[in-house]
């Protein structure tokens, strides 16, 4: 019988390998975590392992690189870019696109090809769509909106049609919905702005509710990947400088403050297994990316150079590991079912 068992497990290991057309199949399951760093002059987009290892460039262009979000089989990633060189308001500056690059910095290609201010794009978990914000609309800086596009660039539809800004979109793991940031009617007014709080609406912009009603400023809200709770960066005391991290139930319920500095932590990103959490910090006087435990414990810095690290993205698909380090293969998993 014994004998009977191990013929049928070699066999089950053959035809595995076979359909797969390699003896044995080893997919790089290490955690990654893309970023931005102004190390090189300008702000450019990054990697590295989510240990903080094997820091690497991947854009290399005069203009600004910002806000990195990957696909969710993690072979692309989406940015924004000043490289078209659209003037903007500011001397200097300029309005961003849309970009869409290879896992490895290569073939990058525009998507939204618009004279506005496209920014802070999410891809959706089935990968078909990417959710931004856009100024296309009305005078440049004011009334900023919420658009979807597909994953090429085409059908770019408006989700949301607001007097004040709608803001840092960003999608729930099953695709249904989207937290952001508004300005509403009825926020609190503080030096002479509307502060910004959290919303949830449908993925077609529908059925859209209030999730945080504070005095100040609530930014960045970002999905955990089992869909339970929502992180997201505030400025409870008011003063515009001392942001931390909070999280809070996917309802608005069960608010918590993780980081308690006087300086500035934003850019919250869960890890895969969403019991971390990746995020920028000013605490040592310059921005670094940090990571700590959904609690706020456990704290470790991840970079540590002169210039700046911030706006943390990490990879969340479904064969990203934690720790890092470790691979999948098909035979470990033949090798497991031994057991």
């Amino acid at each position: 019988m014994d004998r009977r068992h191990r013929l049928t497990r070699m066999i089950l290991a053959i035809v595995v390998a076979l359909s797969l057309t390699l003896l044995i199949i080893v997919v790089d399951a290490q955690a990654q975590i893309a970023f931005v760093s102004s190390r090189d002059g300008n702000p450019e987009i990054y990697v590295m392992n989510a240990d903080g290892n094997n820091q690497r460039r991947l854009t290399n262009h005069p203009a600004r690189d910002y806000v990195p979000s990957w696909s969710p089989d993690g072979k692309r990633i989406v940015f924004i870019s000043e490289r078209d060189g659209h003037p903007d308001r500011a001397p200097g500056w300029f309005t961003s696109e849309i970009y869409m690059m290879d896992a490895d910095g290569g073939n990058p290609q525009n998507l939204t090809n618009h004279p506005s201010d496209d920014r802070s794009p999410s891809w959706s978990p089935d990968g078909k769509r990417i959710v931004f914000e856009s100024d296309r609309d009305n005078d440049r800086g004011h009334n900023i909106e919420i658009y979807v596009m597909d994953a090429d660039g085409s059908n770019q539809l408006n989700l949301t049609n607001n007097l004040t800004n709608d803001e840092d979109p960003s999608w729930s793991p099953d695709g249904k919905r989207i937290v952001f940031t508004a300005q509403r009617e009825g926020h609190v007014v503080h030096n002479l702005d509307i502060t910004d709080e959290i919303y949830v609406m449908d993925a077609d912009g529908g059925n859209q509710q209030r999730l945080t009603e504070n005095r100040n400023n609530d930014w960045h809200p970002v999905w955990s990947p089992d869909g339970k709770r929502i992180a997201f960066m505030a400025d409870r005391k008011g003063d515009a400088i001392n942001f931390d991290i909070y999280v809070m139930d996917a309802d608005g319920g069960n608010q918590q403050k993780l980081t308690n500095h006087r300086d500035w932590d934003g850019s919250p990103s869960w890890s895969p297994d969403s019991q971390r959490i990746v995020f920028n910090s000013n605490r040592d006087g310059k921005s670094a990316i940090y990571v700590m435990d959904t609690d706020g414990g456990n704290l470790q810095k991840l970079t540590n150079n002169p210039h700046s690290d911030f706006q943390p993205a990490w990879l969340n698909t479904p064969f990203s590991v934690s720790p890092t380090g470790k691979k999948f293969t098909i035979w470990g998993w033949l090798k497991q079912g031994d057991r």
